[in-house]
């Protein structure tokens, strides 16, 4: 096991104070020595944070501190070297961007279900079962029944809603997400637009991989996270995919072989998304990543690549 621990964090908790409580908290987590990004609004904390053991714990003391986050959860993966390069602690009017304040789980949320409950719960014909990820994540690994919204962001996802609100009204919804954040969020906003019988999965796809034995498991596929690991599967398990560094989608050593895709520069997915400008400059910071690399020096690209691959 390496030394360096990655965390990543949230809870929906009121923090009416929340701009007040940012130089604190940004002291106690420099003080810590951890690396990251951590964001705070008035609805909670998320965030992503990387250290020694020591460190991590020092930081999540502080974090657990705040006020309604004795409870905090998070979940924690293993680095061969530091993914991050500086420390912020930002002000968010959410700390997961949908576009609706008026969303908040703090307010209304749907009903948690444990992970050994949610094979029921999704099994039941008459329960419409929504993932409520981003296309491309949904693109590797999804659980049976699931719908698609096929959405390229999370604030895509209430335009969704409202346009196929009449196939959900009336009927038991299951929402879920990698680690919980977005589907508690999500139900939060169907029940302000007035849907009441939601659920969703506590601790996300990850609890679920982690707690359900596979030959049990009705998860097919990898499920993409948002670390150096890229996908993982049953048991948390090293997934199977690398990922792009110019569009950060996930993708197989065979999409690798397409004529589109170059190391840090371009993929199959986003090869007609970007301009010879910025294919120019991505391969400019890919020959930089690559230089330091020869020379034996840190990037600030190259610790999360290299990581990428070997971390887990």
């Amino acid at each position: 096991m390496t030394d360096i621990v990655v965390a990543a964090l949230y809870k929906f908790t009121p923090l009416p104070d929340y701009v007040e409580r940012q130089p604190a908290l940004l002291g106690a987590l420099k003080n810590a020595g951890v690396m990251g990004t951590v964001l705070l609004a008035a609805e909670g904390v998320n965030g992503t944070i990387a250290g020694t053991r020591s460190g991590i714990d020092a930081a999540l003391a502080a974090l657990r501190a705040l006020p309604g986050c004795t409870d905090l959860d998070h979940k924690e993966s293993h680095a061969e070297s530091m993914p991050f390069y500086r420390l912020k602690v930002r002000l968010k009017k959410e700390i997961v961007s949908m576009g609706v304040v008026e969303a908040d789980p703090n307010k209304a949320v749907g009903t948690y279900v444990d992970p050994q409950d949610w094979n029921a719960l999704i099994s039941d014909p008459d329960t419409i079962v929504i993932d409520t990820r981003n296309d491309y994540e949904v693109g590797i690994g999804t659980f049976e029944r699931a719908v698609n919204p096929e959405t390229p962001t999370f604030r895509d996802f209430p335009d969704w809603f409202r346009q196929n609100r009449e196939k959900i009204e009336g009927k038991r919804v299951a929402m879920f997400c990698t680690g919980g954040i977005r589907c508690e969020k999500a139900t939060s906003l169907l029940r302000i637009e007035g849907i009441d019988n939601v659920h969703h999965l506590k601790g996300g796809i990850l609890k679920y991989l982690e707690t359900v034995p596979e030959n049990e498991s009705l998860w097919h596929g990898e499920c993409f996270v948002f670390d150096q690991r890229v996908s993982v599967g049953h048991g948390l398990e090293l997934g199977s995919y690398d990922q792009c560094h110019a569009c950060r989608r996930p993708i197989t050593e065979e999409q690798k072989q397409s004529p589109k895709y170059v190391e840090g520069v371009s993929c199959e997915f986003c090869y007609d998304e970007s301009s010879d400008e910025q294919k120019n400059r991505y391969l400019e910071r890919q020959n930089q990543v690559e230089l330091a690399e020869k020379r034996g020096q840190a990037h600030i690209g190259a610790a999360y690549e290299k990581s990428a691959k070997k971390a887990g």
